[in-house]
């Protein structure tokens, strides 16, 4: 049994990860850490482990010489020198932050306010886009998992961007999520008084998720992509959904479309393409970790509209993360991952 240690354990996302490889038939969890609930059992910060797991948090250092794949579920600027110290121990690290989601330091110190602390190691590191960087992520050791919003923005629009079929200077991305994606720490945007019965954007026109869907993006169309990406908050716990317009390059066949994107996606577990007339929901893809696309035209036939559905914390989050191992321990890709929405 591979071992396993969570570095931020008692975070939404430490958690979502703690709850979903519980059940991998071929992991075992060595160790977890916190800062704040440093020598506190999991089970008093969170019920639902009660009699699952008795593990107490420890400190990064005791993970990572416990563990063989350790996960950092930590807030940005705070991985690098963790993932330096299990990349110099030979362990595998998978940073569910920001750190090492942008390949340019100008970049990442504009949007985080900070520059790389280990620019050495940021070369080996590869983006865990599975269905964009599966052979890369097969032969690494550092993988930066992606954002939850680029997740959906990634994959709705990757057929289309492989392909140049749309325009690259005018991609509209309104992508809406659930509360958790703000984390588990107190802010009056996520009061519940705050946040119930109302609907509003939030970051709009400076989101820190922007540069990685255009560096993505841009990998994908082999030349710079531009977006409007305006994020806003749900009253729900989990789900994200993105509508995504593009204007195309010439006249569309929606159908032709359609089966470029089953085509492109038949042997991806976790990426389904809805038939034509359906719409895709956070309902379907709740607590799994699927990707659901629904395809359309507007009225005018010179615009695709892209509606692309993940849950937040499992294909945005944890249950990516664990792709991600799977794919470089060499299991099946599905393992721990089997996964089914509730039917309401």
């Amino acid at each position: 049994m591979t071992k396993i240690g969570i570095i931020g354990a008692t975070g939404y996302v430490g958690a979502e990860l703690l709850r979903l490889l519980l059940s991998h038939p071929k992991v075992e969890i060595a160790a977890l850490s916190s800062v704040s609930f440093e020598g506190q059992e999991i089970s008093n910060v969170y019920k639902n482990f009660l009699n699952k797991t008795n593990l107490v948090c420890e400190t990064a250092e005791d993970v990572i010489e416990k563990s063989d794949v350790i996960f950092t579920a930590l807030p940005h600027g705070l991985s690098e020198d963790i993932a330096k110290k299990a990349i110099d121990s030979n362990k595998i690290c998978i940073d569910m932050g920001a750190d090492f989601r942008l390949s340019n330091e100008e970049e990442y110190e504009l949007w985080y306010g900070k520059k790389f602390t280990q620019p050495e190691i940021h070369a080996s590191s590869i983006y865990g886009l599975p269905e964009l960087n599966r052979a890369k992520i097969k032969e690494c050791s550092l993988i930066a998992n992606p954002g939850c919003y680029p997740t959906t923005i990634e994959l709705g629009l990757m057929p289309l961007l492989k392909n140049s079929l749309i325009k690259l200077d005018n991609i509209i991305c309104d992508s809406k999520s659930g509360t958790t994606g703000a984390g588990r720490g107190l802010t009056l945007n996520t009061h519940f008084p705050e946040e119930n019965e109302t609907f509003a954007p939030y970051k709009v026109g400076a989101h820190r998720h922007t540069p990685e869907i255009e560096e993505t993006l841009s990998v994908m169309a082999k030349e710079k992509v531009n977006v409007t990406f305006t994020p806003h908050l749900l009253p729900i716990n989990r789900g994200i959904l993105s509508t995504i317009y593009c204007s195309t390059k010439d006249t569309v066949n929606l159908e032709e479309i359609h089966k470029l994107y089953v085509a492109a996606y038949k042997d991806e577990p976790f990426v389904n393409v809805l038939p034509l007339g359906e719409i895709a929901s956070i309902k379907n893809v709740r607590l799994t970790n699927d990707c659901h696309i629904s395809l359309h035209l507007n009225h005018r036939k010179d615009q695709i509209i892209v509606v692309s559905t993940i849950d937040n914390m499992v294909k945005g989050a944890a249950g990516q993360a664990i792709q991600n191992m799977n794919i470089i321990l060499g299991f099946e890709e599905t393992d721990g991952l089997n996964l089914i929405a509730p039917a309401f």
